[in-house]
């Protein structure tokens, strides 16, 4: 018991100090359930951001859902999910309560403008941090990446395509990638 709530104390506090949506709570949750807990590796992290990037779903929901499994199964998963949401209905209810046309208020656009680009710099910041953990320096990784930025940004193809790509991509060809990579790498060192 003591562990679903130290669960729900994590998912909580991240639910009532994040603006922004799930991108914006990657770097904290890393920092989290990575460096601070420690139950995950940054590795592990990615994989499960990957993962649950890739389900339908809320980013946030979805890696509460995942890491309070990891931690303590379903319990902790409810537990995380709890967490990550009770913050926000508690706001939404105050906020509905207490203010009637809240956008109205020029304060509240001056909160807002304030905050969108500490919330572009969190995600900025989640991006660096996880290009990091994925090597995208090596085994040209850095192409994949640059591939389904474009595909995305450029083209306008829909994020599942981009990761059912990459995956079809890790599954048939990376290991060759890699391999090839290696012994390029192997023949220069013997050369030398």
């Amino acid at each position: 018991m003591k562990r679903l709530f130290e669960i729900f104390l994590v998912f909580f506090k991240i639910g009532l100090f994040t603006i922004g949506g799930g991108y914006a709570m990657l770097p904290i949750i890393q920092r989290e359930v990575v460096e601070t807990k420690h139950w995950m590796t940054d590795e592990e992290f990615l994989d499960a951001i990957s993962l649950t990037n890739s389900l339908p779903g809320p980013l946030a929901t979805n890696s509460a859902t995942f890491v309070g499994y990891r931690v303590a199964r379903a319990p902790g998963s409810v537990a995380a999910v709890l967490g990550a949401a009770t913050p926000s209905v508690i706001i939404i209810l105050l906020i509905a309560m207490v203010f009637h046309n809240i956008m109205d208020y020029p304060v509240t656009q001056y909160i807002f403008n304030g905050v969108r680009p500490a919330v572009a710099a969190l995600i900025l910041y989640a991006v660096v941090k996880l290009a990091k953990s994925a090597k995208v320096g090596a085994y040209f990784n850095w192409i994949v990446a640059l591939f389904g930025f474009v595909a995305v940004a450029v083209f306008g193809l829909h994020p599942i395509v981009v990761v059912v790509c990459s995956a079809a991509y890790g599954l048939l060809l990376r290991g060759q990638v890699v391999k090839a990579v290696d012994a390029h790498r192997e023949k220069k060192e013997e050369s030398k």
